[in-house]
């Protein structure tokens, strides 16, 4: 894969980074949990170095499956420190025109 850039990614999905860094204010959340689908994983250091930078937070990555919302990762109640807020990415009618 090519060196992508954040804005590459967004001509093809509408990942609502905007949405995404107002809720992140929004419940002054410090550790987040991310978790994609496999079309999504490989843009997930782009998109986690991003909002790093935007939030200041610590950001987490589920690398288990996602294959929906009812997809939630089990266990987590068990992790300390606890983790804040989950941001589920998933695939939806705004695909990419060339799929």
């Amino acid at each position: 894969m090519k060196n992508l850039k954040l804005e590459e990614i967004g001509e093809d999905y509408d990942l609502e980074l905007n949405e995404i860094k107002e809720k992140i204010k929004k419940e002054k959340a410090k550790i987040i949990l991310l978790q994609f689908p496999d079309g999504l994983k490989s843009y997930s250091n782009l998109i986690v170095d991003y909002l790093k930078k935007e939030t200041n937070t610590e950001i987490l990555v589920w690398l288990g499956s996602c294959f929906g919302a009812c997809d939630f990762p089990l266990g987590l109640n068990d992790i300390k420190p606890k983790i804040d807020l989950i941001i589920q990415f998933g695939h939806n009618s705004l695909m990419p025109n060339y799929c």
